[in-house]
């Protein structure tokens, strides 16, 4: 009983990572009606942002707002120089944007950087555990949880009791309706990506302190379990998300647990078959969505 709840306790760790960045894939989603394969791009450009500061002698006291302020104002220009040219085109040519600004700066940061990953030094807490009734949590799981949980709240409350959430809801609600009652698109949906790469970037943190590298990939496989998480919960709904980030972090941490070593290779492949299943009893996920149209 001790090592199940070992284990639960490891993977909302885990799970609360992919949360945080399914908010902001889901919140881009709830008012473009897109799904942003360029997110995780918040995580690569502030991976070498960090790593840049490091070099120079920067410490993590600098490099936590550093990132989180570099995610956000990659996430507004990502914006401002792609999407806001194709927000009334079809779908296809939505997805193929995100796909785009991805491979743009995947190829950028290894033709004019490097394709080697560059490493800098973790926090010294990074490991430290804290131990009650013989369940060890790991300090880092515990501040991913709490920083999840705020997030959430946080989210909830701009868009509940803001003039600017109210504006995003009312624009994924009905776009069309809401700028006929003087919402300006543009801006609704800038205010939208800072407040997707605010949240990217608190994910940047904790996944950077675990990993500790710089790559032009960095953001890649972050950005796809992301992706998964929101399309679990049910895309354009924030608890939907942090549902689907958890309990794709407790599944994975699960199978590692209890599948053979010989096939430890095979988990990601195995949460995908799990996935296909759960889409085939509910197509739209733990929690449907409203539909509503893109403007």
């Amino acid at each position: 009983m001790t090592e199940l709840i070992q284990q639960l306790v490891d993977g909302l760790g885990r799970g609360g990572e992919y949360a945080l960045i399914a908010l902001g894939v889901g919140l881009i989603f709830g008012v473009m009606r897109m799904v942003n394969f360029a997110h995780g791009e918040m995580i690569t450009v502030s991976a070498y942002a960090s790593y840049g500061l490091f070099v120079v002698g920067a410490s993590w006291w600098i490099l936590v707002p550093a990132i989180v302020l570099t995610a956000v104002l990659t996430s507004v220009l990502v914006e401002f120089v792609a999407f806001r040219w194709v927000r009334s085109s079809s779908d296809f040519a939505m997805l193929l944007t995100s796909f785009g600004v991805h491979f743009v700066v995947q190829a950028a940061f290894v033709m004019f950087v490097s394709a080697s990953s560059r490493h800098f030094d973790r926090p010294g807490w990074i490991t430290s555990t804290v131990s009650l009734a013989g369940i060890r949590f790991e300090v880092v799981d515990l501040a991913i949880v709490a920083a999840t949980s705020v997030s959430l709240v946080f989210t909830v409350w701009v868009l509940q009791r803001t003039v600017y959430g109210m504006a995003i809801r009312a624009a994924a609600e009905d776009f069309d309706t809401a700028r006929l009652l003087g919402v300006r698109p543009d801006q609704v949906i800038r205010v939208a990506f800072a407040l997707a790469g605010l949240l990217a970037g608190i994910a940047a943190v904790f996944v950077l302190m675990r990993t500790g590298r710089a790559a032009p990939s960095a953001g890649l496989i972050p950005m796809l379990k992301g992706v998964l998480a929101a399309l679990i919960g049910g895309l354009g709904r924030l608890q939907g998300a942090v549902i689907g980030g958890l309990l794709l972090g407790l599944v994975e941490i699960l199978l590692v647990s209890y599948l053979p070593d010989e096939i430890d290779g095979m988990v990601n492949g195995i949460v995908f078959v799990l996935v296909a299943v759960l889409f085939i009893f509910r197509p739209s996920g733990i929690l449907s969505a409203r539909s509503s149209q893109r403007p």
